[in-house]
């Protein structure tokens, strides 16, 4: 505790959370031994850098994650069936239902792939923007996407672990250049 005003004596954040220097990492730019944080994953948070172990940890959060996403997959084409059900039951005609059918299928497939694409780099804003009917109509596709990359990694992993050490490299290159006290530089007149 601080005597002049009561506050506790923590840099910043919740009495007892570690600071940044404290937990190994610290913000980019603020001196020797620092360097780029690594951007936390949905589910993941930051378990996917050094793949931590324990209850609730890296692995386990992948097993929650895939049984997760095929549970959501499951439960969503059990709602498609029963809009195809209602559809039966409307009588609109074979046309009608090949559509339907026909539109969910394309839309799914179209939308795993794009998922997928999304895992490995980053999508385009403006097609995302235009995508977005396409890849709501297509959650099925999106959903599978996701649990087929997470038998294998973290989804996206692999695009932050590679963005994530360029930037390191970055920052190591930009720190070496800048050895010694820049005060003491000579100046040309």
């Amino acid at each position: 505790m601080s005597d002049e005003n009561g506050t506790p004596d923590t840099s910043t954040g919740s009495p007892g959370a570690p600071t940044s220097q404290a937990a190994g990492t610290s913000a980019a730019g603020t001196g020797s031994g620092t360097g780029p944080l690594p951007e936390p994953l949905r589910f993941f948070g930051t378990t996917w850098v050094d793949h931590d172990p324990g209850p609730r940890g890296y692995a386990a959060r992948r097993v929650a994650a895939a049984a997760g996403s095929l549970v959501a997959a499951a439960v969503s084409c059990v709602v498609l069936r029963l809009a195809y059900q209602g559809i039966a039951i409307a009588d609109l005609g074979g046309f009608v239902t090949l559509l339907v059918v026909v539109m969910f299928a394309v839309c799914s497939a179209l939308a795993f792939r794009h998922t997928w694409d999304g895992f490995a780099k980053r999508p385009d804003p403006d097609r995302q923007a235009s995508l977005r009917g396409l890849l709501a109509i297509g959650f099925v596709g999106s959903l599978l996407a996701y649990f087929f990359r997470t038998l294998t990694e973290a989804p996206g992993e692999s695009l932050h672990r590679r963005e994530l050490e360029e930037a390191r490299r970055r920052h190591t290159a930009r720190t070496a250049r800048r050895t010694g006290n820049p005060s003491k530089k000579r100046r040309s007149n």
